[in-house]
């Protein structure tokens, strides 16, 4: 089930950093002194890394079952 989903994840993770959602962003407009686009990036890229590492952190039934 761990694995689905961080699979899951990753190919929304893609769609998101991919041309048509991407070039949204794509604009003369700036947050904190840093385009926007560089902002989106990073905060995809954070909250990936932050939702992949719940994922792999996360204890289910089914694993604990697993190893008994």
């Amino acid at each position: 089930m761990r694995q689905q989903r961080a699979i899951a994840i990753t190919i929304f993770l893609v769609c998101l950093l991919n041309f048509p959602i991407f070039s949204l962003f794509n604009k003369a407009a700036f947050i904190f002194g840093m385009p926007l686009i560089y902002v989106y990036v990073f905060c995809v890229w954070t909250i990936g890394i932050i939702i992949i590492a719940l994922i792999a952190e996360s204890k289910n039934v089914e694993d604990i079952n697993e190893h008994e």
